[in-house]
């Protein structure tokens, strides 16, 4: 006769085995979308909620009735510190909420959840910012806006910096001004004319023909501010050596202007990626982390 309770107690032990079982089987292709669609949820609005903090301290350390203020480049690095802050709590939150509620107990399995949520509330804010939904949101993510459009807006403002003194490094317009004020009210216009073609033809004109440019430019000169072929001469050797000049200097304004981009757009890229890199580490840890509290519950099952 088959004792009962040692058949009863080997089924209880065989449906423990299969529950644990089940909660250690590894199925990649089983991912739980619901759960990441709620932490993705969890994620923005946790960097929401905290990015709004930041903002409102922010506000609060400013005293418009004093100068006693911290400058803008400490609000700026403490900007972007909170953000990158913010976007790491969310991003392990966001991580730890769609591991726990995938049911997954291998670390593996609920770190990649972690990292699918990351991956979606990447790609979701990004989309935000990039529509008219973003106005939405408004500085919410703010810090975001300025590692992604920061990069090309600051090397923007460092052409539009350089641009100024660059475009008024207009050698030959000044020349052609300085050339036709000389002799105003002297000769007709039409000698003023001619002298200011004339020396553009010098400062621009095939550098096989100078001499003869230069010897022209003189004559002109002498006819319409009525002095000397020498003195001709010499302003015209003035003017040569002024557009030269100038023309060196808005080169190395431009050689510089181009330098100081490159560093801004290379440095804003650097440290997105490091911020992104980060925020998927600890969107992982997350992740792991709630695969880990489902392998104690299951123990406890």
């Amino acid at each position: 006769m088959t004792d009962t309770s040692i058949t009863g107690g080997a089924t209880l032990a065989r449906a423990d085995l299969d529950r644990t079982a089940a909660f250690n089987t590894i199925a990649p292709s089983r991912i739980s979308w619901g759960a990441v669609f709620a932490g993705v949820v969890l994620a923005l609005t946790v960097q929401f909620a905290l990015n709004l903090l930041g903002v409102g301290v922010g506000a609060a350390v400013i005293d418009p009735g004093t100068s006693d203020n911290p400058g803008a480049a400490a609000f700026s690095i403490a900007g972007g510190l909170w953000y990158v802050a913010a976007g790491l709590i969310g991003a392990f939150v966001g991580g730890y909420v769609s591991s726990r509620l995938s049911g997954h107990a291998v670390k593996t399995v609920g770190g990649l959840h972690g990292l699918t949520t990351w991956a979606a509330t990447t790609l979701v804010i990004l989309y935000l910012l990039t529509t008219s939904i973003g106005a939405l949101v408004g500085g919410a993510f703010s810090g975001l806006t300025s590692a992604i459009g920061g990069v090309g807006g600051a090397a923007s403002s460092a052409v539009q910096a350089a641009a100024p003194s660059i475009a008024s490094m207009n050698p030959l317009q000044q020349i052609e001004t300085e050339v036709r004020q000389a002799g105003e009210g002297q000769d007709p216009e039409a000698l003023r004319s001619g002298a200011a073609a004339a020396v553009q033809a010098v400062l621009t004109g095939d550098p096989a023909k100078a001499d003869e440019a230069r010897t022209k430019a003189a004559d002109a000169i002498a006819r319409a501010q009525n002095i000397s072929p020498e003195q001709a001469r010499a302003q015209v050797g003035q003017y040569e050596e002024r557009y030269r000049a100038t023309v060196a200097e808005a080169k190395r304004q431009a050689q510089a202007a181009a330098v100081t981009t490159a560093k801004v757009v290379s440095r804003g890229a650097l440290l997105g990626f490091i911020a992104l890199a980060l925020a998927a580490v600890a969107a992982w840890l997350g992740g792991a982390a709630g695969s880990a509290r489902a392998t104690r519950v299951a123990r406890r099952v």
